[in-house]
Formats: structure tokens, C-alpha cells, sequence
């Protein structure tokens, strides 16, 4: 039961979003937990299928001088369209090779992962609601690991990524959105603004205001927002009548 409990209580805290977090950061927690969470887990990555190619986008490894130098090629077939990892992110079917020495189905990948320190390996679909394919991969420098209980929790935390995949996307498109509000709002206020002074100015209404702003724009080549702004800041600055001679328009002194 403390066992349970102990990894209910690790998924709910790496699939908490915190501020600022993105798509690679929050699935970062991901890897690096689950490389200390599931026996004879050795390094783990997630990847999705974007544009019909495969990219790693989280990724926790060892770092072992002896097979440093084999890495590149490993990185290079782990996403290579030949290999299990692209099958699983295609197809969303998992993939367990319990021992890639004698694993003939995919050569190219299993001779690159032995010579990078690995002897088994884990491809699980990640759930997620959203357009983009993701999948967990994991590796061990052991035969025949990820079976019975690893294979269990490895399932439990590819679940719970899934959902983060699609809470953090979903958070980032609301962060998003509320920024492209604030910026409206902004926006209509220094309009309203402008629009204050010039019918303050020359004695007209609001819509007569706004179509003098929008030929101002048009005429100078300047966002509508930029301009506002310009004639609010010139205003606070006492050089308003430069501002509006500058658009070509009249001032008092002429």
C-alpha cells in the first residue's frame, strides 16, 4: 500500500503545471522521473511525430565516457524512420525488446543501442487528445527489463504524461489567449484615448475622431495602436501639436 501510495503521490506531482511551464519542460519531469522510478530503467526519452518525422523532445540518459561516443548514432536510429520508436508513434502500438542481441526486427536500431550500453527497451504510446503522436521510450543496460511490475508503472506514467501533453497544451494556448486579450484591451484604450483628444481638440464626435485616426494611420503607414499611442505620449509630454502637425494635422498655431 505505501508503494501505491508513494507513486500516486510522485505522478500527481510531476503532472502539476507550474508557472512558465512549456511542453519539454513539463515532460522533462517525466523522463527524469521515471528513470528513478522503474527498476533497471537506465535513460528514458519522449518524442512526438511532427510532419511525418519523429523528434525528441524530453530526454534523460547517463552519462558514461565508454559510450558517449556511440550516442550520436543511437540518437540518429532511435528516430529513424526504419525504427521502433517511429512504428509506435505511427501506429500507437507499444513495443517491448527483451533482448536487442537477439531482436531481428529492427538490425540497424538494435546494433546502434548496444553499442550505446543497452540490452532492452520500451516504446509506449503516450494517450493524448491532441493532433500531435507522442510516445515514451525506455532503455536498459539489462535483458529482458520492462517486464510484469516495470512494465505497469512505465504504463501508469506514459498515462499520466499523456494527459500532461494535453493539460500543458491547452494551458499554453489559454496563456496565449489571455495575452492576446490583454493586448486588445490595451489596444482599445489607447484608441479610446486618442480618439479623447482629438474630439477635445477640434470639437468632434467620437466615429469622426476614429475616421481622422484611421486616414492618419493609412497616410503614415502606422498601426492604429502605434499611433494612438504616439498622440497619448505626446500629450503627457505637452508636444501634442507636434505630433498631430506631424499627420498632418492643423494645431493652433496652424
Amino acid at each position: 500500500m505505501d508503494d501505491i501510495l508513494g507513486l500516486a503521490q510522485e505522478l500527481a506531482e510531476v503532472s502539476r503545471l507550474v508557472a512558465d511551464d512549456d511542453v519539454t519542460s513539463t515532460l522533462g519531469r517525466f523522463v527524469s522521473r521515471i528513470v528513478r522510478t522503474v527498476p533497471d530503467c537506465d535513460a528514458a526519452a519522449i518524442a512526438i511525430l511532427a510532419d511525418g518525422e519523429a523528434e525528441v523532445i524530453a530526454r534523460q540518459e547517463p552519462t558514461d565516457p565508454t559510450t558517449e561516443p556511440a550516442q550520436p548514432m543511437f540518437t540518429a536510429q532511435l528516430i529513424a524512420a526504419d525504427g521502433p520508436l517511429h512504428d509506435t508513434l505511427t501506429y500507437g502500438e507499444p513495443h517491448r525488446i527483451g533482448d536487442l542481441a537477439a531482436d531481428h526486427r529492427w538490425p540497424k536500431f538494435a546494433a546502434a543501442a548496444i553499442n550505446a550500453g543497452y540490452r532492452s527497451c520500451l516504446f509506449l504510446p503516450l494517450p493524448a487528445d491532441g493532433d500531435a503522436a507522442a510516445a515514451f521510450s525506455l532503455f536498459s543496460a539489462e535483458p529482458d527489463a520492462f517486464g510484469g511490475m516495470s512494465y505497469d508503472v512505465a504504463l501508469l506514467f506514459a498515462l499520466n504524461a499523456g494527459v500532461a501533453f494535453d493539460n500543458v497544451q491547452l494551458f499554453d494556448d489559454s496563456r496565449t489567449l489571455i495575452e492576446q486579450l490583454r493586448t486588445a484591451l490595451v489596444t482599445r484604450n489607447l484608441i479610446g484615448q486618442a480618439q479623447g483628444l482629438l474630439m477635445h481638440r477640434y470639437g468632434i464626435t467620437s466615429s469622426v475622431a476614429f475616421d481622422v485616426l484611421k486616414r492618419c494611420s493609412q497616410d503614415g503607414n502606422v498601426k492604429l495602436r502605434e499611433l494612438s499611442k504616439e498622440f497619448v505620449d505626446a500629450q503627457h509630454g505637452n508636444g501634442l501639436d507636434a505630433a498631430l502637425r506631424k499627420h498632418g494635422l492643423r494645431t493652433e498655431g496652424g
